[in-house]
């Protein structure tokens, strides 16, 4: 199979991974366990996981000009990352959070111009405008429901583990040419899961275990296997053959299906502020990365 093909597949499974666990995250937080300590059991698991699938690959030893790159990784992939998500996520609805999570392709772009991986035109500039206009829009506009100022909190903790998710896809691109994807991944996790640990320890064992419905039993097994398992190997491995542009650029299916998911199984409802603040970031992320193609195209002529 072609492997910009296979990248591509890689980062639509991920992202329909990503579209489901918005709801079914959710069901779990709060009620069954809380933020901090549900980040602490996915990382747990993850370390087991990842390490036990290294065990039947060639060993790579990370060389030390790799290593502190290969540490703040773990801090904005996984541990700012998930620790802002999980937070956001319990805080606001489903499809608010998968919108907020639009915004990264704009955000990879803005931090990718600092690292001198990505250039601005006048129509890029103007799309992260557009987009970062319409999170705000999202984030300050009251919310429906009793909890208005918990919903804007968590819809701007989602903005900032978009950032953090951005910043680690420039950061491990240059890993993922050197290095298997599971050395990655299980270093990655292992980091993430010393940093959140203070943050969680107390919250995963005060679960009460023997109370807890099998559905959620199930939920559970799907954001640990499905979640942060499968759709990291995904996510990581196609960032081989594709740039990091292009895997923020796959998020904004993530509304669309989030929607989908989460009206079918009730657990959220579409309003015009957010069907307004989609066609915002919508039109922002595709003049940002239009901006791209064009400039791509001009050079080729």
């Amino acid at each position: 199979m072609n492997k910009n093909l296979l990248g591509h597949l890689c980062l639509l499974g991920a992202n329909v991974i990503y579209s489901i666990n918005f709801s079914v995250a959710k069901d779990v937080l709060g009620s069954h366990i809380q933020s901090s300590g549900f980040i602490l059991l996915r990382a747990v698991c993850a370390v087991v996981l990842y390490w036990l699938t290294s065990l039947f690959m060639r060993y790579e030893k990370i060389a030390k000009e790799d290593r502190l790159r290969l540490f703040f990784c773990g801090v904005f992939g996984v541990a700012v990352n998930q620790l802002f998500f999980f937070k956001g996520l319990s805080l606001t609805s489903p499809i608010n959070a998968s919108i907020m999570m639009v915004c990264t392709p704009i955000l990879v772009v803005v931090m990718g111009y600092f690292a001198m991986t990505e250039k601005f035109s006048k129509l890029r500039i103007i799309g992260i405008f557009i987009g970062l206009a319409g999170a705000l829009f999202l984030i300050l506009n009251p919310a429906q429901g009793k909890q208005i100022g918990s919903a804007n909190l968590g819809d701007l903790l989602v903005l900032l583990n978009a950032c953090s998710w951005g910043l680690y896809l420039i950061i491990v691109k240059p890993l993922m040419q050197k290095y298997h994807t599971i050395t990655i991944v299980k270093w990655v996790f292992l980091t993430g899961f010393i940093i959140v640990l203070p943050f969680g320890y107390n919250q995963l064992m005060a679960v009460n275990w023997h109370s807890m419905p099998n559905k959620i039993y199930w939920e559970i097994f799907f954001v640990v296997f499905a979640t942060t398992y499968l759709a990291y190997i995904l996510n990581t491995y196609s960032l081989k053959n594709l740039s990091p542009a292009v895997a923020g650029t796959y998020i904004y299916s993530q509304p669309l299906l989030t929607a989908l998911f989460a009206v079918m199984l009730g657990k959220d409802q579409i309003d015009l502020v957010k069907i307004i603040a989609s066609l915002m970031i919508f039109s922002g992320v595709y003049m940002a990365s239009r901006s791209n193609s064009l400039r791509k195209n001009t050079k080729n002529e």
